[in-house]
């Protein structure tokens, strides 16, 4: 049973749905550029069958408040402020696309509170051949302004985020969606190879697997929670 509630982190407000018993070990879900948790329903409901599954609508998207600030670091403290309104000590993240770069950083600057790390999709912090562009699909629920912020971060990222990927000291998964993505699939490989402890599976199906096959996403989540 899903239930949608808010909690208010600093000076933005989350939105989030939650799935799975009160007590079960945490999970939180958070979305790509141009998203909300609403992305994650079919999956969330399947994993909910095992796990306590937060996803979260991160700022400028969805319910949750719109400031018209964004970049990434503000969207890593916020996510790490709901773990502590919620009262949730240690976490499996997944992240996809902008979501996944998130809690890569979360990884990084609290590795004590990411148990276990899945990237679906992410970017990865390399400078790319040419220009990512985003295009939106479907009707508008996020704050235009996020995009541009997002994108330049994107394709120009910190030269410092490549070297902070070796700081990861959480198992992690990165799951591919092989060629009918547009996401450079030979970046991901590079990334995975510079994660300590990190797995790369190619799914198929594109950018955005966990919509389009959520049930095998639950079954590669859960089965890596749990190895």
């Amino acid at each position: 049973m899903e239930d949608q509630s808010v909690v208010d982190v600093g000076d933005v407000r989350l939105a989030y749905r939650t799935w799975g018993e009160s007590l079960g070990s945490p999970v939180v879900l958070l979305h790509g550029l141009g998203g909300s948790s609403a992305n994650w329903e079919a999956a969330g409901s399947l994993l909910g069958e095992d796990w306590r599954v937060y996803a979260i609508d991160l700022r400028g998207h969805g319910e949750s408040d719109w400031p018209d600030e964004y970049d990434f670091e503000l969207m890593r403290d916020d996510v790490a402020e709901f773990l502590e309104a919620c009262e949730i000590d240690r976490v499996g993240v997944v992240g996809h696309g902008m979501g996944g770069v998130v809690a890569c950083m979360l990884a990084e600057e609290h590795p004590d509170r990411v148990e276990r790390l899945v990237l679906v999709e992410t970017p990865p912090p390399f400078r790319p051949d040419e220009p990512a562009q985003f295009v939106p699909e479907g009707p508008v629920d996020y704050d235009e302004n996020a995009v541009p912020a997002v994108m330049a971060q994107i394709n120009d990222p910190d030269p410092g985020l490549e070297e902070q990927l070796g700081q990861i000291v959480a198992p992690t998964l990165i799951l591919a969606g092989g060629p009918e993505s547009t996401m450079d699939q030979g970046r991901l490989a590079d990334m995975a190879s510079l994660i300590p402890d990190c797995r790369l599976v190619t799914l198929g199906g594109g950018h955005r697997p966990h919509e389009r096959d959520p049930g095998q996403i639950a079954s590669r989540v859960t089965e890596f929670f749990t190895s």
